[in-house]
């Protein structure tokens, strides 16, 4: 439990520094210029509220098929990132790491969320191979259920996810 509470408390201090940092640099439009100041509107803006810290930043808004839209942001420190345990993130990311799971979760997704409907789609395998793929994916925090046999992609890992998914395109 204290080891809970030492996470609650890193991830508060860290907010109150972002909020701090922008409160001191209001956000600004990007810019609409054709050079590469355009380009890296977002990248210029991180370099100037981190400083010479360095830092890494996601962010999306994703409108869903479903007709819900997310939105998200997240950041750390270079430092904090390349420092930290990264064996720490290996079960979700082993998660993604078969086509079965990405297939289920790109359902989800788009509205597929009952077990019968899935069950349905051939591409996910038998309903054994089925419920083992939807049991790894609650394991690591990409689905949880909602309902009796409804599953759901975590409003906070929307938009990370389609972040892996464009990093892969790299």
């Amino acid at each position: 439990m204290a080891e809970a509470d030492d996470e609650l408390q890193r991830r508060v201090t860290e907010l109150e520094e972002r909020v701090t940092r922008l409160e001191n640099h209001p956000a600004q439009a990007p810019e609409t210029g054709t050079g590469q100041e355009s380009v890296f509107w977002a990248l210029n803006e991180l370099k100037q509220r981190l400083d010479d810290r360095g830092g890494v930043l996601f962010t999306g808004s994703a409108p869903l098929p479903t007709g819900e839209t997310y939105e998200w942001q997240e950041g750390a420190t270079a430092a904090d990132l390349v420092e930290s345990d990264w064996s720490e993130s290996s079960e979700v990311l082993e998660a993604l790491g078969h086509p079965v799971r990405l297939l289920l979760l790109q359902r989800v997704l788009s509205g597929t969320t009952a077990t019968a409907d899935l069950k349905n789609d051939q591409a996910l395998g038998t309903t054994g191979q089925l419920y083992h793929h939807l049991r790894r994916l609650v394991a690591a925090g990409w689905l949880r259920t909602k309902g009796r046999g409804h599953y759901r992609v975590p409003p906070a890992r929307v938009v990370p996810l389609l972040t892996v998914l464009l990093a892969a395109r790299r």
